[in-house]
């Protein structure tokens, strides 16, 4: 295979957009081509055991490449994106110490950001943290939105009144470093030189991928992960809990709701959380943008079954990256 090498200014390939799109194929043939590494920016892939449901691809589909921040974190243990971006920048500088290109990729839009951006993220305290997610159980997103608007006004009017997540989270920044918490995100600016490709798809045609991506994780065995998970604490799992398709077996499982209709709202909340990971990086003027077409199954990661497609949009993306064969 001919290796190329990109000729503007990076240090890092990144691939983003919305699920089902081809990330994680083009990720595997981008790196290929530059002999480079693949690094995850996928939030619910770094948790061990979270395989089927969060599309991880299998060892025998990543085509020899290395795959770097996967299987870093237990069911238990709720997601920490300063302490993914430290191990992010770790692990470009390692993969860039071998002389290969680091090539992230994933559809967690903070993430991608933390790993790039010259972001700060404050701290976090469990015993807050467990005390303001009680008072969430208790008594509301309302009320803690409420309590917001009179600590910081301007972080409340950013964040709806019903993400208890983000309220909780801004409480706990306010009350650790007494002052206010920043609601948006500062302009993009990276912190490590990058150049970022976006795959997009036809809506329609990403809500039938989606579709028949949901069908094959049952087909794979979805409900048997999340039940051998349930084990391991995922239902006390404060942020791997609430993972699409995890949540909506947990609730199966819990007596809640039958498989259908907790396979159907898999699909329903899938397409939803796809529209917010396009909005997302479609305001990020940074992001080149490669239209998918529909061929096949590209775009369902691991299930790719026409090279010929994914070799061309290969080719296009390369030509995006401004990369030249290396002689």
């Amino acid at each position: 295979m001919t290796v190329h090498r990109v000729a503007a200014v990076a240090d890092v390939v990144a691939i983003v957009g919305a699920t089902a799109t081809g990330k994680s194929d083009l990720a595997v043939a981008l790196a290929r081509a530059l002999d480079g590494e693949v690094v995850n920016a996928d939030s619910m892939q770094l948790y061990r055991g979270m395989d089927i449901g969060s599309a991880k691809l299998p060892p025998d589909q990543r085509g020899g490449v290395p795959h770097h921040l996967l299987d870093v974190w237990d069911v238990t243990e709720p997601a920490n994106v300063a302490g993914y971006q430290g191990l992010a920048r770790e692990v470009f500088a390692e993969v860039a110490g071998r002389g290969r290109t680091p090539v992230l990729v994933g559809g967690s839009g903070l993430y991608v950001r933390a790993a790039l951006d010259d972001l700060d993220f404050p701290g976090t305290d469990d015993a807050v943290r467990a005390r303001l997610d009680a008072e969430l159980a208790a008594e509301g997103a309302g009320a803690l939105h409420a309590r917001l608007a009179v600590v910081d006004p301007r972080a409340a009017a950013a964040i709806l009144p019903g993400n208890g997540r983000r309220i909780v989270r801004a409480l706990e920044v306010v009350e650790l470093t007494g002052a206010p918490f920043v609601a948006t995100l500062p302009e993009p600016v990276y912190a490590v030189p990058g150049v970022q490709l976006g795959l997009a798809v036809d809506r329609a045609v990403l809500d039938e991928r989606i579709s028949r991506r949901v069908e094959r994780m049952w087909e794979l065995g979805l409900v048997d992960e999340v039940r051998s998970l349930e084990d391991r604490g995922l239902r006390e799992g404060r942020t791997a809990s609430q993972a699409l398709g995890y949540a909506q077996v947990l609730r199966h499982l819990a007596g809640e709701c039958s498989e259908d209709e907790a396979r159907e709202d898999t699909v329903r909340a899938t397409r939803r959380f796809a529209r917010r990971q396009e909005s997302w990086f479609r305001r990020d003027p940074r992001v080149r943008w490669l239209e998918v077409s529909d061929t096949g199954d590209i775009g369902d990661a691991g299930d790719t079954d026409n090279s010929a497609e994914q070799g061309a949009l290969t080719e296009r993306a390369l030509s995006a990256l401004g990369a030249m064969p290396d002689n």
